[in-house]
C-alpha cells in the first residue's frame, strides 16, 4: 500500500475514533471487564480438571510414562489447533471464537465425566484442539485496548490466571474429595456453560477496528480457514520473525522446567499432595501481585524493548539460581524473580507481535503465540526427562542461564544498533 493510501486509511480511523470516543470507551471497558471474568472462570474450570485427571489416570492404570504420553498428545493437538483457531477468530469474530472454545471445553469435561477406560482419557483430549479461551480473550483485549495500554491490558489476563489457579485448585480438591471425580467434571462442564452464556450475552460479533470495505477484505473472507499461506505470511511483517524466534528460544528452557515441575516437586522436593497445593497457591498469589500491580506500572514508564531485555536478563539469573538450589525454601525465594521474568516476557512479546501485524490478524498472531506453549508441552516431557535422569535438576538452570545470556546479548546488540540509527 502506498504512503498516501495509508494516510487515507489512518485519517478515516481517526475520524471514526474521534466521533465515537465518548460512547465507545465505556462500552469497550465493559467488554474488557467481561473478558477478564471469562478468562478467570476458564482457568478455574481448567484447574478443576487438573484435580481430576491425574487421579483418574492412576485409577485407570496409567503409569508415569503413559501420563507423559497423554500430556504430549494434548501438546500436539493444541500445537496444530492454535494457529487454526486464531485464523478462525480473525475470520468469524470474537463471539464465534469464544463460543467455539467454551463449547469445546464443555465437550471435553463431559467426556472426562464418563471416562471409564484408558482410551477415553485420550478421547476426552480431542476437543482441546479448539479449547483456546485465553488466546481469544487476548485477541479481544488487544483489539479494544489503546496501543500504549495494550501490554497493561494483556498483563491483567495474567492476574485473572492467578485468581483462577487459586480458586480452581482449592475448589477442585474439595469437590473431588467430597463428591467424587464425576461430579467435579460435570461441575466444570456446567461452569463452561455459564461462560458460554456470558459470551453470547456480552461479547460483540467482532472487536476489530472498523475500516472501509475493500476488495482485499472480500478476498480475505473468501479464503479458507486452512490456508497455511495466510497464517505463515504474518512472519514476513517487519520484526515478527526475530521476536517470534526469541519467544521460542528464550522460553524453551523455562518451559521445560515448568513441564517437569510436578516430577521435581515429588522426587526432588519430596512434597506431599497437600504441600504441593500450598505451593501452587503461592505461585498464584505471586503471579497476581506481579501481573496486577507491577507490570502495568512498568509498561507505562519504560519501553517494551527495554522491558524485554530486562525479562531475559532476570531469567538468566533465575536459571543460575535454580542450578544451585537445594530445597523448597530456596525455590520459594527464586519464584519471585522467576514469575516476574515469565510474566513480563510473555506479556511484552505478545504485545510486540500483535502490534507488528494489522488488527485484522491479531487472532492468528495470538494463535501462533499460543502454539509456542503447546510446542513446549510437546517436547518438554521428553527433553526434560532426559536431562533430569542423566544430568539432574541443575541442568535445567544451567541451560536456562546460558540460553538467556545469548538472547540477552543479541537483544542488546539490536537495541544499540537501533539507537545508533536514530541518532544518525
Amino acid at each position: 500500500m502506498s504512503l498516501r493510501g495509508e494516510t487515507t486509511v489512518g485519517t478515516f480511523k481517526a475520524s471514526i475514533s474521534s466521533q465515537d470516543n465518548v460512547t465507545d470507551q465505556p462500552k469497550r471497558r465493559k467488554i474488557i471487564y467481561i473478558v477478564y471474568l471469562i478468562a478467570a472462570l476458564d482457568v478455574t474450570w481448567m484447574f478443576l480438571q487438573f484435580s481430576v485427571t491425574p487421579y483418574l489416570a492412576k485409577k485407570l492404570g496409567f503409569d508415569t510414562l503413559w501420563i507423559g504420553y497423554l500430556q504430549t498428545t494434548v501438546g500436539v493437538i493444541q500445537l496444530l489447533g492454535g494457529p487454526l483457531f486464531g485464523r478462525f477468530a480473525d475470520l468469524f469474530g470474537a463471539r464465534a471464537a469464544l463460543s467455539l472454545a467454551c463449547s469445546a471445553a464443555i465437550a471435553s469435561f463431559l467426556l472426562l465425566a464418563i471416562a471409564n477406560h484408558p482410551a477415553m482419557l485420550f478421547i476426552h483430549k480431542l476437543p482441546t484442539v479448539f479449547m483456546h479461551v485465553l488466546p481469544a480473550c487476548q485477541m479481544v483485549v488487544a483489539d479494544l485496548s489503546e496501543p500504549e495500554k495494550k501490554a497493561d491490558g494483556l498483563s491483567k489476563l495474567g492476574l485473572c490466571f492467578g485468581i483462577g489457579m487459586i480458586v480452581g485448585s482449592t475448589m477442585g480438591g474439595l469437590l473431588s474429595t467430597r463428591y467424587g471425580q464425576t461430579f467435579t467434571s460435570c461441575f466444570a462442564a456446567a461452569g463452561n456453560v455459564f461462560s458460554l452464556l456470558l459470551v453470547l450475552k456480552f461479547i460483540p460479533k467482532t472487536t476489530k477496528a472498523q475500516t472501509p470495505r475493500t476488495s482485499t477484505d472480500s478476498e480475505k473472507k473468501n479464503k479458507s480457514l486452512f490456508d497455511v499461506g495466510e497464517i505463515t505470511r504474518l512472519m514476513k511483517f517487519p520484526g515478527v520473525t526475530p521476536t517470534f524466534l526469541v519467544k521460542i528460544i528464550a522460553g524453551l528452557p523455562s518451559g521445560i522446567f515448568q513441564v517437569m515441575f510436578s516430577i521435581i516437586a515429588l522426587d526432588f522436593f519430596k512434597l506431599q499432595p497437600q504441600e504441593n497445593g500450598y505451593l501452587m497457591a503461592y505461585f498464584g498469589i505471586v503471579q497476581m501481585v506481579i501481573q496486577g500491580a507491577v507490570i502495568g506500572r512498568l509498561t507505562a514508564r519504560y519501553s517494551e524493548s527495554s522491558l524485554l531485555l530486562l525479562s531475559v536478563g532476570v531469567s538468566s539469573l533465575v536459571g543460575l539460581a535454580q542450578a544451585y538450589m537445594q530445597n523448597v525454601f530456596h525455590f520459594c525465594l527464586i519464584v519471585l524473580p522467576m514469575m516476574f521474568a515469565l510474566s513480563m516476557f510473555g506479556v511484552i512479546t505478545d504485545s510486540i507481535l500483535t502490534k507488528s501485524v494489522p488488527s485484522s490478524d491479531t487472532g492468528t498472531m495470538l494463535g501462533l503465540c499460543a502454539s509456542v506453549q503447546s510446542l513446549l508441552r510437546t517436547v518438554g516431557p521428553t527433553a526434560g526427562g532426559f536431562l533430569y535422569v542423566n544430568y539432574g535438576i541443575s541442568s535445567f538452570g544451567l541451560i536456562q542461564c546460558s540460553v538467556n545470556i545469548v538472547v540477552f546479548v543479541y537483544l542488546l546488540q539490536c537495541q544499540l544498533k537501533k539507537t545508533a540509527k536514530q541518532k544518525e
